[in-house]
């Protein structure tokens, strides 16, 4: 179609003309791509299907997870042409790869949706059971955590722990081998939430009683000097937005680490008393005490003063509990 505007010339009486000669086409690759993204689709549809109705007999589930499949690949295609990006054969390997997490983190958030709306009470609103069952298994699927991102320490265990450690520093994570023994590392990771997710729980507890007779000025100077290598007022506010926050998470392990303890012989009322106090807080955040989950101050406060007022007004009546600025 172009042959007729290209350059020619004469030469003794014969006429020399440019021609395009095709060197290289990748259309045919990129169409062997394409093909392998729908098979990869419908592979990963049918697979999913299979196993939520094998595992959980739940049709609804196998249908809601299937279905974001392919809406998910057509949003990330709408996005790419928003954001001009090329469907190369890079991207769209990247996406057939794409669609196998997908179905992992899909199967995953549905199983423990089910389960809790299963064992939920009468009467309990969906919304309220969905949103506990994402949030205790969000830290199990996300992929990096800020701000270490994959660099996170990493303890792992079992005879092969020595063997895999190399390879998992060679991917940017951080490990440690805990002991060749199972069980090594989990067991320290319990026992050290005693401590950790405990002193979150006595923290809230402490101060938030402290706030409410107007001595929380006195605490904290006498943690202060019993602890002086603390700033406990910085580490306060710290604790009150990780509970706040992630308190439905930290009650759930809670109660893993107080079996942990009542099977080593112990009566776990630290770690048991920590789980209740982790998701008592969780359910004040799931009725908006402390702001919309979701915006950009939830969970957020520089003052752990700001959080310990709202769950006071929360807790007291009005007549109880005098304003903030009538406590300062």
């Amino acid at each position: 179609e172009i042959a007729p505007g290209l350059p020619r010339r004469e030469v003794d009486g014969r006429t020399a003309q440019v021609r395009i000669v095709p060197f290289y086409d990748r259309s045919a690759l990129i169409h062997e791509t394409l093909d392998t993204l729908s098979d990869a689709l419908v592979q990963q549809i049918l697979i999913t299907v299979l196993v939520i109705l094998l595992v959980m007999r739940h049709l609804r589930s196998s249908v809601l997870v299937s279905a974001l499949l392919p809406l998910g690949v057509l949003a990330t295609f709408v996005l790419m042409k928003a954001f001009g990006i090329d469907a190369n054969v890079m991207a769209l390997a990247g996406i057939a790869i794409a669609i196998g997490t997908m179905v992992d983190m899909g199967i995953v958030f549905v199983e423990n949706m089910v389960r809790h709306l299963d064992e939920a009470p009468p009467g309990s609103s969906p919304a309220v059971c969905v949103r506990r069952a994402a949030g205790e298994v969000a830290g199990a699927v996300m992929t990096s955590v800020p701000p270490y991102r994959i660099a996170v320490p990493l303890q792992i265990g079992g005879p092969d722990a020595a063997a895999l450690a190399p390879a998992l520093a060679a991917l940017g994570f951080v490990p440690s081998v805990a002991s060749e023994r199972l069980g090594v590392a989990s067991a320290t990771k319990m026992c050290r939430s005693v401590m950790i997710k405990g002193l979150e729980a006595m923290v809230v507890e402490s101060f938030t009683a402290a706030r409410r007779y107007g001595v929380e000025d006195e605490v904290v100077a006498s943690l202060a000097e019993t602890f002086p290598g603390i700033d406990w007022e910085r580490q306060a506010a710290y604790f009150f937005q990780r509970v706040i926050e992630h308190g439905r998470r930290r009650a759930e392990e809670m109660r893993e680490v107080a079996q942990t303890v009542r099977e080593a012989g112990l009566d776990p009322w630290s770690a048991a008393g920590s789980a209740e106090r982790q998701a008592w807080v969780a359910d004040l955040a799931d009725t908006g005490v402390f702001g919309a989950r979701g915006k950009p101050g939830f969970a957020r406060s520089a003052d752990w003063r700001t959080e310990a007022d709202r769950i006071l007004a929360r807790i007291a009546g009005p007549q109880d509990t005098p304003p903030p600025e009538d406590r300062e």
